[in-house]
């Protein structure tokens, strides 16, 4: 097996030399985006298992997300990434080997194993005896619905400690809610000066061994000038509150033309569904080759007031024609058709769809509300979204005017009686856009560069 070769110093900012040198078995690391907190986790993990590597025992730590879905792409990727930087392989000749079913990576030597869970899969991860446990890493803790939800694993973990450790070390990492009443924004506030724990703050400014490269300090300014409460939200990683109003209408930016040094390569339609009850709206967005993402097209239809009611064979029909209007616009001759998203909870209409045209739309995997609202701050934020004023002309009826998108994110509102809670609401009338762009964004966050 190589020798580690790493400078420690060189990979730790200087900030996080009270996390390094942690006596604590409970340590909390919060701050913004880009202040490198997971990837000290994530070294500091690899290095307490090396200890017992090198005395030819075996080790074992268990890393969490809620979501078993997301663990790939986040901390099965940062693990690796860490055990590289220690100098170690990780291939079917290496030092380490991995799987991705279950998600393992083990030491080949000795038998230590980073395990993988979400906490979707509780039952399987309270039903495994691993043993020799030495640590445990909640990574975006605040993806959890409360602090109950690490205690009844937690005890699991601690009855089966390392017997050669003093106790079981536990990370909970995470970016602060905005909601300053967000329990675990609550939660950790309690914890600082508590025996036993480490309460760590961080931010990108704290950087000071050049890991924020000149090009994110451009986007991060960027995003300051256009809403800097989401930049301090963000990037600072301040609880700075909700308001009323849930967007910035400002940074809705009205087009009276496509742009000329820019063109759209790619078309998506969001779709929310209401039938007889409430309206059925679908979003026609493009996305250019500079990364703008523009409102094309509004197709809106409300049964209020009417006596008969469109049946879901109509509805089908209304949006087949207006996807084939609009996705085959000379404005943007050639633009690809990448997804159609609905509520997952839409199934009629769905179903109608696909028996009519054979064509599938993508249910959305919903989050909270609250994080959906947070993926259209995300783009708003970024500078990066536009709206026709006035829509090239399909000749369909309902279609052709983005006013009642407009008008709808404007009257968009948390209940004030909810917004000092845990959990906020919005007020659920004329909402029916106001979804849509939300299911688009999350559909579609990879497309569009948003966080997952």
């Amino acid at each position: 097996m190589s020798k580690p070769t790493i400078d420690i110093q060189k990979e730790v900012n200087p900030n996080f030399e009270e996390v390094w040198r942690t006596k604590a078995p409970y340590n909390i690391l919060k701050g913004g985006r880009n202040s490198f907190k997971s990837s000290v986790i994530a070294l500091l993990l690899v290095f307490k298992m090396l200890w017992y590597i090198n005395r030819g025992e075996k080790a074992n730590v268990v890393v969490i997300r809620k979501v078993g879905n997301t663990i790939r792409d986040s901390v099965f990727n940062k693990i690796k990434w860490a055990i590289g930087k220690f100098g170690f392989t990780i291939n079917l000749n290496g030092d380490f080997k991995e799987t991705v079913a279950p998600f393992k990576i083990t030491h080949r030597a000795t038998g230590s194993t980073f395990y993988f869970y979400g906490q979707d899969d509780f039952q399987k991860l309270k039903s495994n005896d691993i043993n020799n446990i030495i640590g445990v890493w909640y990574e975006e803790a605040a993806e959890f619905g409360s602090q109950e939800e690490f205690d009844q694993s937690n005890v699991t973990f601690m009855r089966q400690k390392h017997e050669l450790a003093k106790f079981v070390l536990f990370f909970w990492s995470y970016n602060p809610p905005r909601n300053p009443y967000h329990w675990i924004n609550d939660w950790s506030d309690k914890m600082i000066g508590e025996e036993d724990y480490l309460v760590h703050n961080s931010s990108y400014l704290d950087d000071q061994l050049g890991f924020v490269t000149e090009q994110m300090l451009k986007d991060i300014e960027r995003i300051k000038n256009n809403d800097y409460d989401y930049y301090r939200y963000i990037y600072l990683g301040e609880p700075v509150g909700l308001g009323t109003n849930v967007y910035n209408m400002n940074l809705f930016k009205p087009l009276d033309s496509l742009p000329t040094d820019d063109r759209v390569l790619y078309l998506y339609y969001a779709m929310d569904t209401g039938h007889s009850v409430s309206a059925t709206t679908c979003g026609c967005y493009g996305l250019t080759a500079k990364g703008r993402v523009i409102r094309l097209n509004t197709y809106y239809y409300s049964p209020a007031g009417r006596v008969r009611k469109k049946a879901p064979s109509e509805l089908a029909k209304d949006i087949y024609e207006f996807i084939k209007a609009t996705s085959t616009s000379e404005q943007w001759r050639g633009a690809s058709i990448m997804t159609r998203t609905i509520d997952s909870a839409e199934a009629a209409l769905r179903n109608q769809y696909y028996n009519d045209y054979g064509q599938h739309w993508d249910p959305v995997a919903k989050k909270k509300k609250i994080d959906m609202i947070d993926l259209v701050h995300e783009l708003l934020a970024q500078g990066r979204f536009y709206y026709l004023k006035q829509p090239f002309e399909t000749g369909l009826e309902y279609c052709d005017s983005n006013e009642i998108f407009i008008e709808e994110h404007k009257k968009y509102q948390f209940d004030a009686k909810t917004l000092n809670s845990d959990d906020p609401k919005v007020i659920k009338e004329d909402d029916h856009t106001c979804d849509e762009l939300q299911y688009f964004c999350v559909g579609n966050a990879l497309d569009l560069r948003l966080t997952v």
